[in-house]
């Protein structure tokens, strides 16, 4: 209760990362130099990284990443965040690591995405529910990379993590868009062979105010319709 009661508290705006401006270096956590060195990159870009190596920019990816794990059920998760947080002062380094992600997910950097991820699994960060949604739909954003989105939410799955209906449904939209139905089926049953049941209503919200043939799809393929 009381990191909502802080969460409403900060004022926060989204950044809106053009896709087509020139995309950041890779990112290297073994690197103490700034992440950001070009003077070209985007403007919307370094002021993402600016503020996350700003105690309150890293503050607000934590509660942001608190909010979307306690949304989802993850309660203890959220609660274990918040007590490094708050009783240790320590701001996670999953906190740092999943913002940079996202930051390219944004930026429409997938491959970027994924150097990023594994170089934190190298630095033996492990990742929570909210690194794997945001790595997941970052992916499949780009057509070239479903067949890795597929195979992070198998991942998250081996893990004990459900992915929520949003990141699962990413993976089927992009399937459908790609008019990849049978390997969208074969999909749904590897999922439901871990124990996955998608959740109807949570996918039509998902899906609200789209229409068109992918997302008939989308529901054909999840629930048979």
């Amino acid at each position: 209760m009381m990191m909502r009661i802080t969460a409403k508290k900060i004022s926060s705006t989204k950044t809106a990362i053009d896709k087509n401006s020139k995309p950041p270096p890779p990112y290297d956590p073994f690197n103490k130099k700034p992440i950001i060195e070009e003077p070209n990159d985007p403007k919307d870009l370094q002021e993402i990284f600016h503020n996350m190596r700003a105690k309150d920019g890293l503050f607000n990816n934590a509660v942001k990443m608190f909010d979307a794990l306690s949304k989802d059920g993850l309660t203890h998760e959220a609660l274990e965040l918040f007590s490094q947080i708050k009783d240790k002062g320590h701001m996670p380094d999953v906190v740092a690591h999943t913002a940079i992600i996202e930051a390219y997910a944004n930026a429409g950097q997938p491959k970027e995405c994924l150097k990023v991820y594994l170089r934190m699994l190298a630095s033996g960060v492990a990742p929570n529910a909210y690194t794997y949604t945001v790595l997941i739909k970052g992916l499949a954003k780009n057509a070239n990379y479903i067949g890795d989105a597929k195979k992070y939410v198998m991942e998250m799955m081996g893990k004990g993590m459900r992915p929520n209906a949003g990141t699962y449904t990413a993976v089927f939209e992009a399937l459908a868009k790609e008019q990849k139905v049978d390997e969208a089926r074969e999909f749904v049953e590897q999922m439901k062979s871990k124990g996955f049941v998608p959740n109807e209503a949570a996918v039509r919200e998902v899906l609200n105010n789209k229409r068109g043939q992918v997302i008939i799809t989308v529901i054909n393929v999840l629930f048979g319709k």
